[in-house]
């Protein structure tokens, strides 16, 4: 399994860091998780491009998860591809009908798809394996959890929400945890987690590295400082910041 960071901003994103998406691939398998602002030009500078990408996964519903949506159905659209699927949780299809019916001239246009999953499932999509959380979010959002048996590895996208000890749980076992850690520790905020509260929660767990995400303006200059909040906190994994463009495998 092949992980690209193509958005690691927030809903106020920075020069360097467009809003949030990322790419999964597996022998020629691929799947895009969300698709924020600025994910299409993202996606646009790797070998597999908007063409190669024919299922889009969605964590939730905020204009920063899906804002590039219909701006990636036009792309494929004109590049001559015919399909594209849409997962996500429930209310997806009412969305995406919703989106059409504003832009009524992209409707038809490909053969859309679109499932809708619950927490706490197991489905399997474009060759992966997944598995699905609830989190403490300000809308019902949903974690994912990516199986790779071939590997013997797992790889966890925490999408946006408070930490806790169920994500904690969710994510126990994974080699990568991707997690959103949009303000440092003075910031007092809902719905997102503080480094310090994200190390209290993952105190403990077994999970290799842990990779911070959905990073607001706030958070320019204090990298160093969250890191080590976190590890105070009593995670004693890897910790790093993510950034645009990073690619692992597992």
């Amino acid at each position: 399994m092949r992980v690209t960071l193509l958005g690691t901003g927030s809903a106020m994103p920075l020069p360097d860091r467009v809003q949030t998406g990322l790419l999964l691939e597996r022998d020629d398998r691929t799947l895009l998780v969300d698709c924020g602002a600025g994910v299409l030009h993202r996606l646009a500078n790797t070998s597999v491009g908007y063409e190669g990408v024919s299922t889009v996964l969605l964590t939730h519903h905020h204009l920063d998860h899906v804002s590039d949506l219909l701006a990636l159905l036009k792309a494929r659209w004109l590049a001559g591809e015919e399909h594209l699927q849409v997962i996500g949780p429930t209310g997806t299809k009412a969305l995406l009908d919703d989106l059409l019916e504003v832009h009524d001239y992209l409707q038809d246009r490909v053969d859309l798809s679109i499932r809708e999953v619950s927490a706490d499932a197991e489905f399997e999509a474009a060759g992966f394996e997944i598995s699905t959380h609830q989190t403490d979010h300000s809308m019902d959002c949903l974690a994912y959890r990516f199986a790779d048996e071939d590997a013997d590895s797992e790889f966890t996208f925490g999408a946006d929400g408070e930490a806790s000890a169920s994500i904690a749980r969710f994510a126990d076992g994974s080699e990568v945890l991707l997690h959103d850690c949009s303000f440092p520790d003075e910031v007092d905020v809902d719905n997102h987690p503080t480094p310090t509260q994200l190390g209290e929660a993952l105190a403990g767990t077994d999970i290799d590295r842990l990779l911070l995400t959905h990073l607001y303006p706030h958070t320019e200059g204090k990298h160093d400082e969250m890191i080590e909040s976190i590890e105070a906190a009593g995670f004693d994994g890897d910790v790093r910041v993510a950034e645009d463009g990073m690619r692992f495998e597992l």
